[in-house]
Formats: structure tokens, sequence, C-alpha cells
């Protein structure tokens, strides 16, 4: 496949998406903005097709999965996984400029101007709007500094004791005080101006503290369904691991940061916390006795 006819397909996917997009969205305004999207991305479309004399195959199931990601994660974290790859596709038709002449190069600039300009000051807009979106640092703070202090508290029980309930209490009393503490703080912050304007001081406190002690109740979980220790706590992690790449993946695509740097960064401080607790359980556990002792 020649390259015109690559640029060709992808406007073509880009239509197909913003106008099953616009097709179910209910709030007029958006609803007129992903259609006239929709037709910048035909208008883009029908240019490289003129070039290319034809254009490769789109796959209406992952047309399908834009559709289903953005009822499930919201509009904006689908826009800007969808635009993700406009850079480099911009840097591609600023090179390709050179190969065009009169009418031609200036309907690539124009279309240019449109990927640089129009689109991503929309989506920047839209964050502002969405209510996830608004309040994602808060649901973040939560979700970050629950995940890795409990982890933290189960690790450290795994190597002070044999006793699951022990460890699924604890982390259940560590994970309500430091909810409720968060959501203290949370709120202050929002409250005296510490983050961004127009956030509602209540609803930042209950975004970190349910964000914070939903997690602390799915990663105890497991030490109150098996009595190994060993098993619930390799449970726990996994679930520690799944909503780390999950929700670090979400606020990635959200803040335009890269992905793989942030889940090994984020995945590091939890490995780390983890064995750093692990190791001074076990000399607790073992200076102490509290390992024999609860377990008898």
């Amino acid at each position: 496949m020649s390259r015109e006819a690559e640029f060709c397909s992808d406007e073509l996917f880009d239509h197909l998406v913003y106008r099953e997009l616009a097709s179910i969205e209910r709030d007029p305004k958006l609803k007129s903005v992903l259609e006239r999207f929709a037709e910048h991305e035909r208008r883009h479309y029908e240019f490289w097709k003129s070039l290319a004399g034809g254009c490769g195959s789109v796959s209406m199931l992952k047309v399908r999965l834009y559709v289903l990601a953005r009822r499930l994660l919201g509009l904006t974290f689908t826009l800007k996984f969808l635009e993700r790859h406009e850079s480099s596709v911009v840097e591609e038709y600023k090179a390709y400029l050179e190969k065009l002449e009169g009418p031609a190069r200036g309907e690539l600039e124009r279309i240019i101007r449109d990927e640089v300009e129009h689109e991503r000051s929309f989506l920047d807009r839209l964050a502002e709007m969405e209510s996830l979106v608004r309040y994602l640092g808060f649901i973040a703070l939560g979700l970050a500094d629950s995940i890795v202090e409990i982890t933290g508290v189960h690790a450290g029980f795994l190597g002070a004791t044999a006793t699951t309930l022990a460890a699924g209490v604890a982390g259940l009393i560590v994970g309500l005080s430091a909810a409720i503490a968060m959501a203290g703080a949370a709120y202050l912050q929002a409250k005296h101006g510490g983050v961004g304007e127009g956030l509602r001081p209540g609803a930042s406190a209950t975004a970190t503290g349910t964000s914070y002690f939903l997690a602390v109740v799915l990663l105890a979980l497991p030490y109150f369904l098996t009595e190994s220790m060993l098993l619930a706590f390799t449970a726990s992690l996994i679930l520690a691991i799944t909503l780390t790449v999950s929700f670090t993946i979400y606020s990635s695509v959200i803040n335009d940061r890269d992905i793989k740097g942030e889940v090994a960064e984020n995945l590091l401080i939890l490995f780390g916390v983890t064995v750093a607790s692990y190791l001074f359980g076990t000399f607790i556990g073992e200076v102490t006795g509290l390992r024999g002792l609860i377990h008898h």
C-alpha cells in the first residue's frame, strides 16, 4: 500500500469514529462539534483518496471498540487516545508538502491546520468540561496512595505473620483511616484554591476518599477468602498491579504523557515499597515474635 493510501485509510477511520461518536452524543453542542470534525476527516479522506487513486480497508470492529470506549471511559479519553498518533502524522504531512504544488499544497496545509489547531483546542476544552477528568487528579491521588500504602501493609504482614485475617483487617483499618485523612486534605486543598479553578471541595474530598477506600477494600478482599497468606498476597498484588497499570494508562492518555514511562515508574514504586515493607515486616516479626504470637 502506498503512503498516500495509508493516509487515506487513516483519515477514513477517523471520519467513521467521529461520525459514530456524534450519532450517540446527547449533548447538542458536543454533537455539533463531533459532526463538524467528522466532516473535516471526510474531506481529508477525499483529498488523500484523490492522490492515491484508492484507499485501504477500515476495520469496523475497531471503530465499534472506540464507541465502546466512549461509553465506558468518557469522550475525552476516547478522543485523546484517537488523536495520540496525530503528532507523528502531522510531521509526515509536513514532509509530504515538499512533493506538492498549487491547490493540492494549499489543501494539505489546511488539513494540517485542522489537525493541529481546531481539534487540539477542542480536546483541551473538553477535558475542562468532563466531570471525571476535572477531578481526575483527586481520583489519581486516592488510588495511587492507597495501592502503594495498602500493598505495603500487606507485604509487611506477609513477613510478620501467617494469619490472613490479621493482614486483611489491618489493611482495612489503615485504609479507612487514611481515606478519611486524604479526603480531609483534598477538601482543604480545593477550598483554598490549591488546585484548578471551579472544583468543589465536597466533590474533591469525595473523589479522593471514595477512590482510596474502594481500592483498599478490593486489595484486602483476598485475605478474607483464603487462609493461605502467600495466595492472598499474590492475588492482592495482582489486583494492585492491574489497578496501577489501568489507571496509569487512563491518566497518561488524558494528560498527554508517555504511557510506557508512567507505567514503568509507578510499578517500580509499587514493587520497591512492597519489597521494603516485606523485609521490614520480616525483621519485626523475628525480633518481636509476632509471627508465632498471631499465628497461635
